[in-house]
């Protein structure tokens, strides 16, 4: 997909797409709550996973099926290893804020952004307020699209193992945050105070690892895989000559 089209044009179709596929996913939602006779958002106590794992099974199921489609997106879009990483960030985070617009469209719901929302269940449950995973799409947003730009016209992404390190650090404190009550989830229990520090400390160190990258971003020649061509004042992407932010 990315492959022939300029920056712009394959960021309007993966945004398009993810948009779609957040459509698909709150239609689903929203007739299985009603085919069960629950309403929409009402997952504690988790009741479906807790008296029927079939049901659990087959999310579980869907859960793996969505995160195949958003890596095959960020593979069909992007030019290298680093651009379909962040072509599948950008689907990832649009797909998520879109899935909550959507289900708001639909059923009212979440009515805040502060609402718990059973978040995922792979490997585990996880819960969090909505705001957070909202907070997380925002990033993945503004940090693929920055990265994706960079690379088609040239850039090379300098990312060392410190950073590297300071995304999985960040990742595992978020993931922690949202994993803090799955045991009393499983029990059939209601998810306690979200520990929103481990949440706030996570975010910042992978952000402050991504803007590292992106801010020494090297116009010096474009990484293997990465090329694109370079100008008398740099880089040269479709829209004309791009400065790193």
């Amino acid at each position: 997909m990315g492959q022939g089209l300029s920056f712009r044009a394959t960021a309007v179709a993966v945004l398009a797409y993810a948009v779609a596929m957040a459509y698909l996913e709150a239609a689903v939602v929203v007739y299985l709550e009603r085919a069960l006779g629950a309403d929409v958002g009402q997952v504690f106590p988790m009741r479906p996973v807790t008296e029927a794992p079939d049901l659990a099974a087959i999310e579980v199921g869907r859960e793996a099926a969505t995160l195949v489609m958003i890596a095959a997106v960020g593979m069909l879009a992007g030019r290298s290893r680093l651009e379909r990483l962040a072509w599948a960030a950008v689907v990832f985070g649009a797909w998520d804020i879109g899935y909550y617009g959507w289900l708001f469209v639909f059923a009212g719901w979440p009515p805040s952004l502060g609402t718990t929302d059973l978040l995922f269940l792979i490997p585990v449950p996880w819960a969090g307020p909505v705001w957070s995973p909202v907070a997380v799409s925002v990033a993945l947003i503004g940090v693929g699209l920055a990265a994706a730009r960079l690379l088609r016209a040239g850039y090379r992404l300098r990312v060392r193992p410190v950073h590297w390190a300071a995304a999985v650090g960040g990742a595992a404190l978020i993931l922690a945050s949202y994993v803090a009550d799955a045991a009393t989830l499983l029990e059939g229990g209601l998810p306690g105070a979200y520990p929103w520090p481990l949440f706030v400390a996570g975010m910042a160190l992978a952000l402050a690892a991504a803007v590292d990258v992106l801010r020494h971003a090297d116009a010096g020649g474009p990484a293997v895989g990465e090329a694109g061509p370079v100008g008398p004042a740099g880089p040269v992407g479709p829209d004309g000559p791009i400065t790193p932010p």
